[in-house]
């Protein structure tokens, strides 16, 4: 079985075996190198499957439970993803900027040089591990979420907003923290120890602190 390891983070990759795939309680839902107006999936159950290449203008996915599927540069734009469940599955290379996760659950995934910029998690759990490198979350928000069994490497947080949530053990090591919002939220993760002035920086940008020596004194 495949496995994608980062320090301490071990994510069990999809099983699949060739080109074939399985979708339940989908019709005419083609999903290869197609550029679609609208996707709207619900109730449906995705099994043992590639999606490549897949572009919607609209993306609409509730109650979907995904199970051992890779997405390779696919872009769901105007993503509104709810109430789901995704197991043993990778992301890379994807676009799902300005999208909306809510109630998601997440077990053995893995986002790999992917665009989730502007994106809004809400309330999304990580039951097991979770891997996300060399991806870009600018000016993403992470509300009420539970990412304790998540990695984050080599990623650009720029602006990146945690609001609320359990992030107890959340690995934030291999990236630049100086541009993060909610600190206050971020209590026990993990860092190294030369990234707490990374924090500090942060945290003066955060408070809008002025600092002495900019000011002119009369």
């Amino acid at each position: 079985m495949n496995t994608r390891t980062i320090r301490r983070t071990s994510v069990t990759l999809p099983a699949v075996n060739g080109p074939g795939h399985c979708l339940s309680n989908v019709t005419d839902f083609h999903y290869t190198d197609a550029d679609l107006r609208d996707l709207d999936l619900s109730d449906a159950h995705l099994m043992d499957g590639r999606i490549t290449g897949l572009k919607a203008q609209r993306t609409r996915l509730d109650k979907l439970r995904v199970d051992s599927v890779e997405f390779t540069g696919c872009d769901l734009a105007s993503l509104r993803w709810t109430d789901s469940k995704v197991s043993r599955a990778v992301f890379r290379d994807c676009k799902l900027m300005g999208g909306v996760l809510e109630d998601v659950t997440l077990d053995n995934v893995l986002f790999e040089n992917c665009r989730l910029d502007y994106s809004a998690f809400t309330r999304v759990r990580a039951t097991g591990p979770v891997i996300i490198t060399k991806t870009s979350l600018r000016e993403t928000t992470f509300a009420a979420c539970d990412l304790s069994a998540a990695l984050l490497d080599d990623c650009d947080l720029r602006l990146t907003e945690f609001d609320g949530g359990k992030y107890r053990g959340l690995d934030l090591r291999g990236n630049d923290l100086s541009r993060l919002r909610g600190l206050a939220s971020l209590k026990q993760i993990v860092i190294d120890q030369a990234q707490t002035l990374q924090l500090a920086e942060a945290l003066a940008a955060e408070l809008d602190v002025t600092f002495g020596e900019d000011l002119h004194d009369k």
